[in-house]
């Protein structure tokens, strides 16, 4: 494997307080009930407009008056302090040390909006991730492969030679759509069996085992 395509929320970063803290200032602003942050697993990781859909009809106000109003005040709070109660996973900065010093291309592929994705990418990890992509209004957003193939091209790389890894349904139809090995980790937002049901190569459960199998099980990979 000469590349590694990461997911960001729920597997580089633990963002989901911080999502839920941004989200909830936005409800409440618009004077509709919080959500309780647990829930907020299963409304992200398709994009922003996608979330605050989720949200509203969680509190069933899902009106495009609502929409309008609510999602601006998320978007624009976030990406405002997006650092705000985030942080890298144990072990994951230590995994980026180990993949730079023998050679391998990282990169994030996120549903997150650029800006905020960018933002929240070079200040945890710096020079560790070599390529970023958010959501970009010129690609679709996964699990179409598009925004993975722009990255390869970036990347220098074949699909056959570059391992995608993320924690949700979306990531693991984006990584088996790109052609690209694909890792289930157990540490993000849902459960193995989400992962097992939508096609994961591999489950992990601790971000070494990441290393472990990109570099000392590479040649026997399919």
């Amino acid at each position: 494997m000469k590349g590694v395509i990461f997911d960001l929320d729920g597997t580089l970063a633990d963002t989901l307080s911080s999502i839920a803290y941004f989200a909830n200032l936005a409800l409440a602003k618009s004077g509709l009930p919080e959500i309780p942050k647990e829930e907020y697993r299963y409304l992200v990781g398709n994009g922003a407009k996608r979330l605050v859909h989720g949200m509203l009809r969680s509190v069933g106000a899902d009106t495009e008056e609502n929409f309008a109003r609510v999602a601006p005040l998320y978007n624009d709070g976030y990406d405002a302090d997006a650092l705000y109660l985030t942080k890298p996973y144990d072990g994951i900065v230590e995994l980026l040390d180990r993949l730079r010093r023998h050679n391998v291309i990282t990169a994030v592929l996120s549903n997150k909006p650029d800006r905020t994705t960018q933002k929240i990418v070079k200040a945890l990890f710096g020079t560790r991730i070599l390529y970023c992509r958010g959501q970009r209004d010129d690609t679709p957003r996964k699990p179409d492969p598009a925004g993975a193939y722009r990255l390869l091209e970036e990347m220098g790389i074949q699909p056959s030679d570059c391992t995608y890894v993320g924690d949700t349904k979306t990531d693991m139809l984006t990584g088996r759509a790109a052609g690209l090995y694909t890792l289930g980790v157990l540490w993000g937002f849902r459960d193995r069996m989400e992962l097992e049901e939508n096609g994961a190569d591999r489950i992990v459960a601790h971000p070494s085992e990441i290393g472990d199998i990109i570099l000392n099980e590479r040649t026997e990979l399919p």
